[in-house]
């Protein structure tokens, strides 16, 4: 069974930094693009970035130029770097990979808390 492992979430002061990676096991099936998403108290779930496995990549407005994601596609491993972060940034951050075959596998979420 596809199982996506989340790690790096945590409690960071304002303008610190944290990374989030996150793992794909247990599969041998094509990922087509693989990206992060976040849902904040009471607020709909909201996409952060995205990769596809040509490296292309896509922002929230509201975080271009503080994140970054990048990729490892031999270990089906996406990873977000996220810096200057600020209170607003706080959430549930969770990682979502696109399969070619089985369709969409979403992670278990890693909590992201940044203290202002």
């Amino acid at each position: 069974q596809v199982q996506l492992v989340e790690s790096g979430g945590g409690l960071v002061q304002a303008g610190g930094s944290l990374r989030l990676s996150c793992q794909a096991s247990r599969t041998t099936l094509s990922i087509n693009t693989m990206a992060w998403y976040r849902q904040a108290p009471g607020k709909q779930r909201e996409l952060v970035a995205q990769i596809t496995t040509g490296r292309t990549t896509t922002y929230a407005n509201s975080v271009k130029g503080r994140f970054t994601i990048s990729g490892d596609n031999a270990k089906k491993t996406v990873y977000l770097q996220m810096n200057s972060l600020k209170p607003e940034d706080t959430a549930v951050y969770y990682c979502k990979a696109q399969f070619s075959v089985v369709g969409d596998r979403w992670g278990q979420g890693t909590q992201v808390t940044v203290s202002s």
